[in-house]
């Protein structure tokens, strides 16, 4: 199942999404996607509505440095154990919403990531039974502003701002996502380019990890590391992720005005 959310003239709604191409529609889902959903009656064309972010996360969770070629790139070796840090969720964006550069950042990057959606509470989970709380797995950009980064030491104001963290377009319930490829293009080049298969700390471990020092709530979002390949955006580009199985997910760049 395609899990998403829309804004009609009818309101806010979640829905499941079907069909494909120009026949989807959007079918309205009652109260929320979680456990069994169960459905009002009401549908509409997907190209009626509009798209936002699949889910409203009570917290991000993000891990750092989790594809080897990336922490690389970065100039550090690739951590031993997962190393999380928190977007506040603040951050998230739907489809096709601007991400907007605050002008104290003169070095914005892009980071294409796969996102897993938590789907019930739980605490200490163990890996083998981590693929039990998702829900699904939607795409993430992580974007981060690099001279924040280096000016603070860590990584809160680099990640945190708002617009940094688009997510969408929707929620795949229905994905194994432990050998799939992810892709970044900005303005139609592609920049990045890798498999969820390279990932140093599979979903398994990372959920078990998070697991154990917090409580993850239904819709909590978990980004899983960015592949090699981060750059630069400047007003004007549109970055395009797309992850193998789920869609593509598109958001232009624009300065704050």
């Amino acid at each position: 199942m395609r899990l998403g959310r829309i804004a009609s003239s009818d309101g806010v709604a979640f829905v499941s999404i079907e069909g494909e191409g120009e026949q989807q529609t959007a079918r309205e889902i009652a109260e929320h996607p979680f456990g069994t959903p169960t459905f009002t009656g009401r549908s509409w064309p997907l190209a009626d509505v509009r798209l936002l972010a699949p889910i409203l996360a009570s917290k991000i969770i993000a891990i750092g440095k989790n594809y080897a070629a990336h922490a690389a790139e970065m100039g550090g070796e690739a951590p031993k154990d997962p190393v999380i840090f928190i977007k506040p969720n603040t951050s998230i964006v739907g489809p096709g919403a601007p991400i907007v550069l605050p002008p104290t950042s003169a070095e914005v990057h892009y980071e294409g990531e796969l996102a897993v959606v938590i789907g019930r509470p739980c605490k200490d989970v163990p890996a083998a039974k981590a693929l039990d709380v998702v829900l699904g797995y939607t795409i993430a950009n992580d974007v981060s502003a690099r001279d924040h980064q280096r000016q603070d030491g860590q990584w809160t104001r680099a990640k945190g701002h708002d617009t940094f963290c688009p997510l969408g377009p929707w929620i795949e319930t229905k994905l194994d996502a432990s050998d799939v490829e992810i892709k970044t293009a900005v303005d139609g080049a592609v920049v990045q380019r890798s498999r969820t298969s390279l990932l140093l700390h599979d979903i398994p471990e990372i959920i078990e990890w998070i697991s154990t020092v917090m409580t993850l709530l239904p819709g909590d979002v978990i980004l899983t590391g960015t592949p090699e390949g981060v750059g630069p955006i400047t007003a004007g580009q549109t970055v395009s992720i797309t992850v193998e199985g789920i869609g593509t997910l598109t958001n232009p760049v624009a300065a704050k005005s």
